[in-house]
């Protein structure tokens, strides 16, 4: 008898889904009002925002709202029309591109329209059944749903380890000399949980000794990381290596679109192969005139990228002086993991939301393990010293909540046993 397909997705909401009727509004899908920055309204009160991407402060500088604006004004929503390769082509996209190129160093670059369909495209157009593709365990979601769509075999390696990158390297040599294809390499070059770079350098080294090419997610360090803000390729003196440079415009670009950097025939192959963008309608003018401002800010303005620093450090320090566990961060990522369950974690942030004023991202199984809570931080340019401060002490005061079992009596109480 043929099921009704329905049948499972009623019967199991999934590991996330099976809290909505207690998490959305608040948890997840949460509201958030007023102008983008640390100080923003939640459930109409202020509270100070430790959730936004916006690494450099561009959502909302003025000359960023200017050229959004003008743009808007001069081309409204709708224009180009159509596919690039039909009837969506500009010179603006052009420009952008070959901006972009120059910005991290490489021959050729293209653009693309959002980031996690265009990675996932990537992936898709750079490999056939016969190739085999290594990639780290703690990809990001984007990055596994495109290898998910490769027909051929692929192997994880253990979270930037580099003894079991070359064990899976020389597993996928040994399979790709029998299948007659090529290895793709992925990793990240910031990953967003934990905020620790991917170890690039070393990966490029192992190019020497194992024949496979180099896809770079750096949607995270691309203006933040390196001297001139080119990324963590930059950061670790190995751009050179990276065969194919992914970033998006979602982080320090304050906008939404990404691109792909490599070699120029890399690239032209992808312009007539990338199915993601050959068959959607071209970027809208307001973001592709937008995002030539905001690399142009990026570029002249390197005093954008050493406050943010500024704070980062202050930050992390002042969290690591409380002997709050941080992990290994080298980033502007700033994760705190504590130990807990997933309602003590809900009453957790429910209270430094409503009684500290203090917005940020939970994260808890399945993302990390059971067991464990992480409260994920990005600090920004536009936040203060003071603002941290009084972060600091914010933590300090749901640590003791958290070791005294406070939250544990309320969860408790109050939470419905959905597991």
């Amino acid at each position: 008898m043929v099921k009704d397909l329905f049948e499972r997705i009623q019967n199991n909401k999934g590991p996330l889904g099976k809290w909505a009727s207690q998490a959305e509004g608040y948890y997840v899908f949460p509201k958030l009002e007023g102008e983008l920055g640390p100080r923003m309204k939640f459930h109409g009160k202020d509270i100070l925002n430790w959730s936004l991407n916006d690494y450099l402060g561009l959502a909302n500088h003025r000359e960023v709202r200017q050229a959004d604006t003008d743009a808007a004004i001069k081309y409204g929503a709708a224009y180009p029309m159509g596919a690039r390769m039909m009837s969506g082509h500009t010179d603006a996209h052009e420009q952008l591109e070959k901006e972009l190129a120059a910005f991290v160093h490489k021959e050729s670059a293209y653009l693309l329209n959002f980031g996690y369909q265009g990675i996932m495209s990537a992936i898709d157009a750079l490999v056939t059944k016969n190739d085999i593709i290594v990639y780290d365990v703690d990809a990001h979601a984007c990055i596994i749903d495109g290898v998910r769509l490769h027909m051929g075999k692929r192997f994880t390696y253990k979270h930037n380890d580099l003894e079991s990158m070359e064990k899976n390297l020389q597993r996928a040599t040994k399979m790709a000399t029998e299948t007659g294809g090529g290895i793709l390499f992925i990793t990240e070059g910031v990953f967003g949980m934990r905020g620790q770079q991917g170890k690039l350098k070393e990966i490029v080294e192992m190019k020497k000794k194992y024949n496979f090419r180099l896809l770079v997610d750096d949607a995270h360090g691309f203006g933040t990381l390196g001297k001139t803000g080119a990324g963590a390729g930059e950061e670790q003196g190995c751009q050179d290596g990276i065969d194919v440079y992914f970033s998006t415009f979602a982080k320090s670009m304050a906008s939404i679109g990404a691109f792909l950097a490599a070699d120029k025939d890399i690239i032209d192959y992808l312009k007539y192969n990338l199915r993601s963008q050959m068959f959607a309608k071209a970027l809208p003018m307001i973001q592709t005139v937008g995002a030539l401002k905001r690399l142009q800010l990026l570029r002249d303005n390197p005093g954008l990228k050493d406050k943010l620093w500024e704070n980062v450090n202050a930050l992390q320090s002042g969290l690591r002086a409380k002997g709050f566990n941080i992990g290994d961060t080298n980033t502007c990522v700033t994760p705190v993991y504590l130990e807990g369950s997933i309602p003590e974690a809900m009453v957790m942030v429910n209270d430094l939301r409503e009684n500290y004023g203090i917005f940020l991202s939970i994260v808890v199984y399945p993302v990390i393990p059971k067991g464990i809570i992480l409260l994920r931080m990005i600090p920004t340019s536009s936040h203060t010293l003071a603002d941290i401060d009084e972060t600091l002490k914010a933590f300090d005061a749901i640590r003791e909540k958290l070791e005294n079992g406070t939250y544990k009596k309320i969860a408790e109480a109050t939470t419905v046993d959905v597991s």
